[in-house]
């Protein structure tokens, strides 16, 4: 794709000043986007820019590179391309097992990924054509056409209507509605529901003889950014110039709403769009357990290299023995003799490497996905996890993590929204220092309630006009539209306010009949808050905004300028004019962005309001106010329309004159809003605290609110000590580094050298203890300082206080700022497992950045459930997803990992001990047949329904008991204790099924007709104990059967017999020799075999058998089945232990159902 990049020419002066152009530079990185027909003198050239088509690419594969790029990609997985180079030795040297043996798994294993990795690129290749065949309307001469939106090309004209989704990013010409504005949803874009409300540009009247051509920015993927300029060209006369900004793009995958339809042009087509710029593959997350297992496998790797090298030693020594080179009946031919030795040494190598190399599970891959894959669906079938508000369940978007669900150490989550249910309420409001609360009478005259009382104690009541005028800013402003039902869009506004002239029903009317569309919630309750109070919003037509006063009298204004909010100044102004001439600006914002701002009498009379409002955990807003002159609105005027004509540093310009204007304001009042706790919210906390996870709020809130918010969570107790390190603290006649220095190391002494002398009293203490109750909180000021100074000490300091601590706050934190804390604790000494949830677009950075992600349902769109790897309904939804789903997610799959090396250690141990029994000729002991079908057939099914099915612990039990997930983090099952143990556990059993069967072997003569066994009954007879005996050990392992692990097991034991007797039954065309002929029938036709191999399978099992039955309850899940203790958070039972778990045998835990 080739963008175009051309320069700015200068543009004529009609349509704007002289001074708006001035200082603009010529620029690169721009594009020229014609409309119509420019009118061009005939000498100017002009080549036809080229822009990219519309179409979408998400897919990975095409039909042609699909297996080359398949292949290549896989056999770069070091287990894979080992196995390829074993069957690549296997078909060029004379190894003693056939490359079917090696080639038939790996084929096997390539094809199943193939076929997963292929049907998800063909589902990616078919939301790809949904897209691009999907159909829109183009304007072409006067004519709607009817075209894919793959067609689409930069510079046509569309027609979008409601609740259609547009198709590229489009310049907003016309609207339906008079006020020439559109409003739009943006939730796939930036995760915000709320509607948002875009302008057309202005004089654009005609779209079938329109002449114009857009010069602007090249595509970049910052939504809220756009900088153009529109040429509109009339005849026989100087051509228009109009600014472009944001509030004219129309992106694609926003959907157009409460508005019939609109007309735009094409600027970004395809790829080049902001919502394809935007896209980022999420960065391959790798579970611990993927790590655990390429360390087995490379301590496996070096068992089988050691093995080869021991075997190809001892093999030229024995041979050394005179005679035993080369004996009477096998002498060397000619060729043989003429070998080299080194090379012979070589080759001799490679063969035991060949004949060993199934101690490396290359089917434990296959499995291990299957196992994600299948397990995953497990959570999004979870009835508990359905919402019946939003008719949704769980999301599974990643189903490599399955597993680290259940290692979470830390978890990062937002307030709003998350911790709280992003429903605000309009609470109370304070004007001139006098509070007030809304009651639900009709008893005050004027419309406002009853008082309080003054937070002052000076005034009972402030003054009538100024109560007015702070109604009138609430409703004033905002962003707020009225979105109109159905059937009162048919009638004439006039009745609307007939509706609201009746004293009975003066306020109610406009609320059923009528929504208000906004792009914050809390817009929409300081809206309803003036409703309260007698003051109506009846909406914006044509730049005039009409309210209905406490009087029934419609009050008009004239909307000049909005001075958007942006969360730098964490404001936002109007300026309107009255009836009268007037002229002034509203302007609301957070109190630390207000008060500066204004009289410093003024803020004394209020800051007690805020403050106490914030400790109680409302969500706080300062409303001031100006009265502009003619000659102050003149200049701001021509500043705004200057800055907005600006190509170059637009934000930094308008900026500054928001700033100018923006001074010397009177502080009206302040309100409050409140922000309920998520259901269950404290609970959840709770537990989760109890089960060891240390828990970070991330909140761009204020620190009074989130503070007033981690205590309704419980995250901090009335008997917390906080440590705070804030703008507040930092204050004092030193530098600002020198304090940062001096509280870091007065916390450090407090919370982390002083707690070893409180563990030494009580080794045992609970998450809560009084002697660990420390919170730290932190702003984003002093966040900045931390992590921007030179000195690493700071961080190291900040991290061990936090560490320390039961719950950490960090407030006033931008979506950057989030995203580095969770990689400062993810990359921390130990690399805990981090997950961070949250529900907005401002969640994002920090849920990709986690090691899982997990994104709220909420009501700010999906864009954090996109990027998560889970998605849940609520957050106590949460509880559950880790103290059980993950539990269990853990100890499966870490069972797997460890069943699987221990029995590809029992099946190849007996094969190298075979070898100092044959003279080290590489005589393999089974038959190919077994060789190949071990991994695939015979063992794989009852692990795989183990993986799926186990519940070593009831999920009543888990979510009751959170300390229960302590025993399993830090990949407690997947350390090097637990895997030696298997591992001797497998070389016991090996050395059982070899030496067991060879003191069968002793006496030679085993049947009836006093024949002798030969070789392959000997290797038959071991192959049968070791398949009986590791699918038993599973058996013996599980704790909650079903009908398919009865299935699966017996099943595959079954399918072993019938196997073995119809491949050596049957005399097979396609063999060239079969050695197992009859073989296995013979066999079992000995009663002495049959004894023989019962006594092994039990000897080997005995020593687990005698664990379970000697070993005394030790576990609080032995004892009968009855409640256990209820605080989630409280401490675990001393009598529990890790052990069972950790080793996995056969314990007491199996003779308990709970």
């Amino acid at each position: 794709m080739r963008m175009l990049t051309g320069r700015w020419s200068r543009l004529t002066r009609g349509g704007c000043s002289s001074s708006a152009l001035k200082g603009e530079e010529r620029r690169v990185d721009s594009r020229t986007i014609h409309i119509g027909h420019r009118p061009r003198s005939a000498s100017e050239p002009f080549t036809p820019p080229k822009f990219c088509d519309n179409r979408i690419v998400s897919s990975k594969y095409t039909v042609w590179n699909f297996l080359p790029k398949n292949l290549f990609e896989q056999f770069r997985r070091i287990a894979n391309f080992y196995f390829l180079i074993i069957f690549l030795v296997q078909v060029i040297v004379d190894t003693p097992t056939s490359p079917v043996t090696s080639g038939l798994p790996l084929c096997f294993v390539i094809t199943v990924t193939a076929i997963k990795q292929g049907y998800e690129d063909w589902l990616r290749h078919k939301a790809d054509n949904e897209v691009n065949k999907y159909p829109v309307t183009v304007l072409e001469k006067g004519r709607r056409l009817r075209k894919d939106s793959e067609k689409i090309k930069v510079g046509d004209v569309l027609e979008v209507e409601e609740d259609e989704t547009f198709p590229c990013d489009l310049i907003l010409l016309q609207s339906s509605r008079d006020d020439s504005t559109c409003f739009v949803t943006t939730a796939s874009l930036d995760g915000e529901s709320n509607h948002k409300t875009h302008y057309t540009v202005p004089d654009v009247e005609d779209l079938e003889s329109l002449s114009a051509t857009i010069e602007c920015e090249q595509p970049q993927p910052d939504l809220y950014k756009f900088v153009g300029r529109m040429h509109i060209y009339k005849s026989n006369q100087e051509p228009a110039v109009r600014s472009l900004g944001p509030e004219n793009l129309l992106l694609k995958g926003a959907t157009l709403k409460n508005t019939q339809k609109v007309f735009g042009v094409a600027v970004y087509t395809g790829m080049e769009t902001k919502m394809a710029l935007n896209y980022q593959g999420k960065s391959q997350k790798r579970s611990a357990v993927e790590k655990s297992i390429n360390a087995f496998l490379l301590v496996y790797l070096c068992i089988l290299l050691s093995k080869a090298l021991v075997c190809t030693t001892l093999k030229y020594v024995w041979q050394n023995t005179p005679g035993q080179d080369e004996p009477w009946y096998n002498e060397k031919t000619q060729k043989e003799k003429e070998t080299n030795l080194y090379l012979k040494m070589f080759t001799d190598f490679l063969s035991f490497m060949v004949l060993f190399n199934f101690i490396i599970p290359v089917s434990m891959y296959v499995t291990v996905e299957m196992q994600k894959f299948l397990g995953s669906f497990f959570i999004g079938w979870d009835k508990d996890f359905f919402d019946p508000e939003i008719q949704e369940g769980a999301l599974v978007n990643t189903s490599d993590l399955n597993e680290e669900l259940g290692q979470v150490e830390y978890v990062f989550t937002d307030k709003t929204g998350t911790l709280t249910q992003n429903n605000m309420e309009f609470i109370e409001c304070c004007i001139d220092g006098i509070q007030y609360k809304h009651h639900n009478t009709d008893s005050a005259g004027d419309g406002l309630c009853v008082t309080d009382g003054p937070v002052n104690g000076l005034k009972q009541k402030a003054d009538k006009d100024r109560e007015e005028l702070f109604l009138r800013a609430l409703c004033l402003c905002h962003t707020v539209q009225v979105k109109e039902s159905p059937e009162q869009s048919q009638l004439q506004q006039v009745d609307q306010v007939d509706w609201l002239q009746t004293d009975g029903e003066a306020h109610e009317q406009p609320r059923n009949q009528a929504g208000f569309i906004a792009s914050s919630p809390d817009e929409v309750a300081l809206v309803k808050g003036a409703m309260r109070y007698g003051f109506t919003f009846l909406g914006l037509e044509s730049k005039a905004m009409k309210i209905l006063n406490n009087s029934n009298e419609i009050e008009v204004y004239e909307l000049l300028h909005v001075l958007n909010f942006d969360p730098v100044r964490r404001r936002m102004s109007v300026i309107v004019k009255g009836k009268s001439g007037d002229i002034l600006l509203f302007c609301k914002g957070a109190d630390s962005s207000i008060f500066p701002r204004v009289k410093l009498e003024e803020v004394e009379r209020m800051r007690t309001h805020v403050d106490r409002n914030a400790e109680e955990g409302y969500r706080t807003l300062c409303v001031a106010y100006k009265c502009l002159s003619t000659e102050e609105y003149a200049q701001a005027d021509a500043g705004l329309r200057e800055a907005r004509l600006a190509l170059q540093d637009r934000e930094a310009k308008l900026m500054a004159v928001y700033n100018e204007v923006e001074t010397g304001m009177s502080l009206i009042g302040a309100t409050a809003v409140e922000d309920r706790l998520q259901e269950e919210a404290a609970e959840t906390m709770e537990a989760l605290q109890g089960a060891g996870i240390k828990i970070w709020v991330l909140t761009g809130d204020k620190m009074e609110t989130a503070k007033s918010t981690c205590f309704a969570c419980r995250l901090f107790q009335r008997s917390t000590e906080l440590l705070e390190l804030t703008v507040r603290t930092l204050e004092g006649g030193r530098k600002r580094e020198e304090r940062l220095h001096e509280l870091l190391k007065e916390y450090h002494k407090k919370a982390v050298q002083e707690a070893p002398l409180f563990e030494a009293a009580s080794a045992r203490r609970s998450w809560s203890s009084p002697n660990q109750d420390y919170g730290f909180i932190i702003d984003g000021a002093s966040l900045s300082m931390v992590l921007n100074s030179t000195d690493s000490n700071y961080r190291n300091l900040f991290l061990q206080i936090c560490q320390n601590c039961t719950a950490v706050l960090c407030c006033r934190m931008a979506p950057l700022q989030k995203a580095q804390i969770v990689k400062l604790v993810k990359t921390s000494k130990g690399n805990p497992i981090t997950l961070s949830i949250g529900d907005g677009a401002n969640d994002v950075s920090m849920i990709l950045e986690a090691h899982v992600g997990i994104g709220i349902k909420g009501k700010e769109g999906r864009q954090a459930v996109r990027n998560s790897d889970y998605a849940i309904p609520k957050l106590k939804h949460l509880k559950k997803l880790l103290l059980a789903h993950g539990h269990l997610y853990y100890v499966r799959i870490a069972h797997l990992v460890q069943y699987f090396f221990y029995k590809n250690l029992c099946f190849i141990l007996p094969q190298f001990l075979y070898q100092f029994f044959c003279g080290y000729s590489q005589q393999p002991l089974f038959d190919a047949a077994y060789l190949t079908m071990y991994n695939i057939c015979f063992t794989s099914m009852p692990i795989l329904a183990y993986s799926l099915l186990e519940q070593h612990i009831c999920l009543e039990a888990l979510l009751s008991n959170a300390p229960l997930y302590r025993e399993i983090r830090k990949n407690a099952m997947l350390r090097w204790r637990p895997f030696l143990y298997w591992t001797l556990l497998g070389v016991f059993h090996g050395l059982v099924f070899f030496f067991g069967v060879r003191c069968l072997f002793r006496n030679s003569a085993l049947q009836d007709d006093g024949q002798v066994y030969g070789n392959w009954s000997y290797g038959t007879i071991v192959f049968t104990v070791l398949v009986f005996t590791v699918t038993l050990k599973l058996a013996l392992d599980t704790r909650h059967w079903t009908w398919i692990n009865h299935f699966v097991i017996w099943g595959s034991l079954a399918f072993y017999m019938l196997f073995s007797f119809f491949w050596g039954g049957i005399i097979w065309p396609f063999l060239r020799q079969q050695r197992l002929y009859f073989v296995f029938a013979t066999t079992l036709s000995s009663l002495t075999a049959w004894l023989v191999m019962i006594l092994l399978i039990v000897l080997s099992l005995l020593p687990e058998i005698l664990l379970a039955v000697v070993r005394k309850p030790c576990s609080p899940f032995a004892q009968k089945k009855k409640p256990v203790q209820s605080n989630a958070g409280g401490p675990p039972s001393p009598l529990s232990s890790a052990r069972p778990l950790l080793m996995r045998t056969f314990s007491d835990e199996s003779n308990t159902v709970i």
